[in-house]
């Protein structure tokens, strides 16, 4: 049975590998795919309860010729929200807020950024897998387990980050204060378990996996 408010969305691009989700689908989410993030669930061996968007760009295939009718909500091309946006819509319509979405890798430049805005909205992805990464925003406190070796490059989201501390990173956060417009571009974590703290602001975390 799925986990009350956790949702997983599958979007077009490059996806991680299946085992990168291992915890997040431990706690059997709720799956939709947008557009061509099917091909991605497919892949991945997962079955979405919805199939969204405009469907230009998803590949023809058995598995979506099978898929329930009743199950696909189809939008017009000519639309002022993306897929991955309808996406969110529709699990929020589902009363789930916490939404983590997968895919988007790769592709244009101008979906990158467009995927990257949506964390400077009210209601972000609470997280954003691609291919390599894991993106998080962070406005009080994040710990990352098990990432001993990887990269981090934070950014402040929306304007200031103040008030920033850390554990665990090769360079240190502590009394670090950030305008919008600044970053640090792959720290590295040298503990297993790493700790961003912001006292004011939001930042953006984006992990190599």
């Amino acid at each position: 049975m799925s986990t009350p408010g956790v949702g997983l969305l599958l979007i077009g691009g490059e996806g991680p590998r299946r085992t990168a989700l291992d915890a997040l689908l431990e706690r059997r989410p709720r799956v939709i795919a947008a557009d061509s993030g099917f091909d991605l669930a497919r892949r991945l061996g997962l079955e979405p309860e919805l199939l969204v968007g405009d469907l230009d760009s998803l590949k023809d295939s058995p598995e979506y010729r099978a898929f329930p009718a009743d199950r696909i909500r189809k939008y017009p091309a000519d639309k002022d929200e993306t897929d991955t946006e309808i996406g969110l819509r529709v699990f929020r319509e589902l009363g789930i807020e916490r939404v983590v979405l997968a895919g988007g890798g790769g592709g244009s430049l101008g979906h990158l950024i467009g995927i990257l805005a949506l964390f400077e909205r009210e209601l972000p992805p609470a997280g954003w897998y691609t291919g390599g990464e894991l993106v998080q925003a962070v406005d009080s406190e994040l710990v990352l387990e098990h990432c001993r070796g990887h990269s981090l490059s934070l950014f402040p989201l929306g304007g200031a980050a103040r008030g920033l501390s850390s554990e665990g990173l090769k360079w240190p956060l502590d009394g670090l204060e950030w305008n919008r417009g600044d970053a640090g571009v792959s720290n590295l974590c040298v503990e297993d378990r790493v700790v961003i703290r912001v006292g004011e602001g939001r930042m953006l975390v984006v992990q190599t996996l």
